[in-house]
């Protein structure tokens, strides 16, 4: 029986994951070193663009898997309470006409948070990883 509530957040991990991977690809692809420079004018030390590019581009695709959804969600949480605050707040929730708003923020932001409170475990590769062990768990105990 098809579960609403794992079915809907498998929808919400899936497509959080691929707007990270793809934000986060976009940052190298686009010419990381852009980001690094854009990092430093805005007072944030210019490796912490590697680091979020990383994060987005690693966390989007283990989302994507079902891999750890709460720690990667609860990471992609705080770096958007940190694009926001940093970067956005100032132009305000739908911009300024220079620079978009942070209304995507915001919803990638509650996306994140909803993952990272409940998880989700539909098709997700660390539930066939925590079966894996239970039954090589309850292997053992049988065996002894």
């Amino acid at each position: 029986m098809l579960n609403k509530f794992e079915a809907s957040t498998l929808i919400l991990r899936v497509v959080l994951g691929i707007t990270f991977f793809i934000h986060g690809l976009t940052k190298f692809t686009g010419g990381i070193e852009n980001i690094v420079g854009w990092f430093d004018s805005i007072g944030l030390p210019g490796f912490m663009a590697y680091i979020v590019a990383l994060i987005e581009v690693v966390g989007g695709v283990a989302l994507i898997l079902g891999l750890g959804s709460r720690i990667v969600a609860a990471l992609l949480t705080l770096l958007m309470i940190g694009a926001t605050i940093k970067v956005k707040l100032a132009v305000g929730f739908l911009g300024n006409g220079q620079m978009a708003g942070y209304e995507l923020d915001l919803a990638l932001l509650a996306m994140s948070l909803f993952i990272a409170i409940n998880g989700s475990k539909m098709f997700a590769l660390d539930q066939l990883i925590i079966k894996g062990q239970k039954s090589d768990s309850q292997s053992k105990i049988s065996l002894n």
